[in-house]
């Protein structure tokens, strides 16, 4: 089975600085895949790698049937690859609706074949702030939303753009418990979809109750992958985390 994701021999460099270092790994139609490691490990370098935001220096990155290498970030997202942002930065001065409708007109509304109409496209906009539990607020403005709403709205922005594939970076960070509870349920809706999920974060718990497998990269090499219960039980892993 052809992998909707591969990555192979990736390699990027900061002048002397090895950022990532042979970096493999696949990602399956449908999985639910963490990617985790400390701080200044490579996670961020190699998702700017994987949607375009940066170039890898070797290596390749596929998508599909599909060579992605010397493809722009939005020519990349209207094949199918989205992300949400670890700090959101939706456009201040228009409203809910206004904001995932911009992804729609640029990058769905872009690809070959599609021209959805206008009433089409308001009546997305609401069911996808629906999906997040903000269609009541369409006609608000961002500033106007709780931390978590704007967690919502990111990834509702992120989902505007109908990916196959949607990396959520941190989507979590600095939320409550039960806040935590509300994006991990609505990833795995997301998912349950049909939408493939690479999720970066740093809540183990999130991790472990998202993830169907775990990649671990630390000091730009990936050290571990597997099922959440071999990667978190692998010495290495353990090493990095905790320390000697």
């Amino acid at each position: 089975m052809t992998a909707l994701l591969r990555i192979e021999g990736l390699g990027k460099r900061f002048g002397g600085f090895v950022a990532l270092e042979a970096i493999d790994l696949e990602v399956q139609q449908g999985e639910r895949l963490g990617l985790i490691g400390p701080n200044g490990s490579g996670k961020s370098t190699l998702v700017n790698c994987i949607c375009g935001t940066l170039q890898n220096e070797s290596g390749r990155v596929r998508f599909g049937e599909e060579a992605l290498d010397g493809l722009s970030a939005h020519q990349r997202t209207r094949r199918g690859l989205a992300r949400s942002f670890q700090l959101p930065r939706p456009f201040g001065s228009l409203s809910l609706a206004e904001n995932v409708r911009i992804p729609i007109l640029y990058t769905v509304n872009a690809r070959p074949g599609v021209g959805l109409g206008r009433s089409a496209i308001e009546a997305r906009c609401l069911e996808l702030l629906g999906e997040v539990g903000l269609a009541d607020k369409a006609g608000l403005r961002p500033r106007d939303l709780t931390q978590i709403e704007m967690r919502k709205l990111e990834l509702a922005r992120a989902m505007a753009t109908d990916p196959k594939l949607l990396i959520a970076d941190e989507a979590m960070a600095g939320l409550s418990h039960n806040e935590v509870d509300e994006i991990i349920a609505l990833l795995i809706r997301l998912n349950g979809q049909g939408v493939t999920v690479i999720m970066i974060e740093h809540i183990m718990r999130a991790v472990m109750e998202f993830s169907q497998r775990l990649a671990v990269l630390v000091a730009g090499r990936k050290i571990a992958d597997g099922t959440p219960q071999e990667v978190v039980r692998n010495p290495e892993v353990v090493r990095a985390y905790l320390g000697e």
